[in-house]
């Protein structure tokens, strides 16, 4: 038997703690790989095992397991390139967003992010961001495994039906769970602020992170135990007939930042119906790309205009986040 090696590799297309999860579980048991440690910060992937001499075709095997999801893996870094004329069509696109949601919220559809309301209108554009982004990336590559087995099956409509109603399902009770913990902890206004105050800088860092220009942010991006996350997924290649009803509701604990500040937002409402409602809305957000994906229609990771989404999400986050920061900061008195 061999004695393994270690060996890293640069990664290109990681934007967030997602992108961690996905390598971390994709890369090991193939090409002898048995461990793979990822750094999101330096955009790299240690990976150790019984490894062949050849670094270059290594890394090219391994990029084909990954291309699908965006990534690729190199033995030399390359330089990243900032394509600052990306936001001369993202800002405009960005600023177009956000007057049309200033629009819905002056016809009382939707509420900008404050400490005392998030509305459902709101929650679901979340998850409308969310899911071209950092869903994309987790949730995303489940559907594609669900995708797989159940063509093999043929019954590819049935397992996905199954997911989804798993996930709206689960998000709506787990959501409630959360609003109803929240009212045991009684946060009051005081503890309500602090908490809506961590939301918009965890939005802040995500939006920032989308823009793709301070690679040093990416290390600050808070990470939740990834125990059920890794469960979730593992389900996600199970053949039992439940286990795409098992993996939507499973989806709830995966490492995507939006949906974790949604969490903590949840457990200011102090109440299981708001609570699982706001879930609710923001899964129905993502439930468009995620259908869509479902049965092929929708792929973002190798469109030359890919970057130019990014940072006109990453725009319309950042000014969700500095409202619901500027709101908070006023309801403490600070401003």
């Amino acid at each position: 038997m061999n004695e393994q090696q270690t060996q890293t590799f640069h990664v290109e297309g990681m934007h967030c703690a997602s992108c961690v999860f996905m390598i971390e579980e994709t890369l090991p048991g193939h090409e002898g790989v048995v461990t793979t440690k990822v750094n999101l910060a330096a955009c790299t992937a240690t990976i150790s095992g019984d490894l062949p001499e050849d670094r270059a075709l290594l890394a090219e095997r391994l990029s084909t397991l990954v291309a699908d999801k965006g990534y690729r893996l190199s033995i030399e870094k390359t330089k990243a390139e900032k394509n600052y004329r990306d936001f001369l069509i993202a800002i405009p696109a960005a600023a177009t967003a956000i007057i049309f949601f200033l629009l819905l919220q002056q016809f009382g559809l939707v509420n900008l992010v404050t400490t005392s309301s998030v509305s459902y209108g709101t929650a679901v554009l979340i998850g409308l961001i969310a899911s071209v982004s950092t869903c994309l990336a987790v949730v995303g590559g489940l559907v594609l495994s669900l995708s797989a087995n159940a063509a093999k099956a043929s019954s590819n409509w049935r397992s996905q039906a199954m997911f989804h109603v798993g996930r709206l399902g689960g998000f709506f009770l787990l959501g409630g769970v959360i609003g109803s913990a929240g009212k045991l902890f009684e946060l009051g206004l005081t503890g309500s602020a602090v908490l809506s105050i961590a939301v918009a800088l965890v939005m802040l860092i995500l939006g920032l992170n989308l823009l793709d220009t301070f690679p040093s942010l990416k290390s600050l991006q808070p990470k939740l135990p990834s125990v059920f996350a890794r469960r979730t997924v593992q389900a996600s290649t199970s053949p039992h007939a439940l286990a795409p009803l098992l993996v939507g509701i499973g989806t709830f604990f995966l490492p995507c930042g939006f949906t974790q500040s949604m969490q903590v937002y949840t457990l200011t409402t102090g109440s299981f119906l708001t609570g699982g409602l706001t879930m609710l809305s923001f899964a129905l957000g993502t439930l468009p790309v995620l259908a869509l994906l479902s049965f092929g229609a929708f792929e973002i990771s190798h469109k030359p205009w890919k970057g130019t989404f990014f940072k006109a999400s990453g725009i319309v986050v950042i000014v969700l986040a500095l409202f619901n920061l500027w709101n908070a900061l006023h309801i403490l008195s600070i401003i």
